[in-house]
């Protein structure tokens, strides 16, 4: 009996290499090793550290911003809505990882940071983070790594091209207040 293989989608495209273009495949494969990293390391925080990876990268904004931040800068910061940064606040509040303050410049905000606690069991876990991160690109040698990361510099810079002349192009773009018809 044959055991149905689960195939990503860079090996889907890659049965018919001719049917798709090699900056298509490219993408999948990026795709497809973010999927695949962002997986383990999910895996390993909930196995290792009982805490999930938005609250992992909500405390890694934190630890970066000692005197706090407002819940609308958090939000801003991780690109999720204010809804989901107060569900995951009100989590490591409980859990006595951040402390939640009302704002001394305007009484309507919330201003949250780090306990001592959270703190230490945030480096704990941007430690062993650092670490599994290494280890899944470890096949790769020093030369290699800037290789790559020279070259995904190039992609970035072209995607934000990209996105730009298509940001141009839009109907719904506000156009510049200075600029002249």
């Amino acid at each position: 009996m044959d055991v149905p293989v689960h195939l990503d989608h860079e090996a889907k495209a890659l049965e018919a290499p001719a049917e798709h273009a090699a900056e298509l495949r490219l993408w999948l494969r990026l795709l497809t090793l973010s999927t695949m990293i962002e997986g383990e390391v999910r895996r390993r925080l909930r196995e290792r550290f009982d805490v999930t990876l938005p609250r992992f990268d909500l405390m890694a904004q934190l630890v970066r911003a000692p005197e706090g931040m407002t819940l609308s800068d958090v939000s801003k910061r991780m690109m999720v809505s204010n809804g989901n940064v107060t569900g995951l606040v009100e989590r490591l509040v409980e859990s006595g990882h951040v402390d939640r303050r009302v704002s001394e410049t305007d009484r309507r905000a919330q201003v949250i940071s780090l306990t001592a606690s959270g703190r230490a069991e945030f480096r704990a876990m941007a430690v062993e983070h650092e670490t599994w991160i290494a280890e899944m690109v470890g096949g790769l040698d020093e030369a290699e790594v800037d290789t790559l990361m020279r070259l995904l510099g190039k992609v970035k810079t072209s995607t934000r091209a990209a996105m730009d002349r298509t940001a141009d192009k839009s109907p719904d773009r506000i156009p510049d207040k200075g600029a002249t018809r």
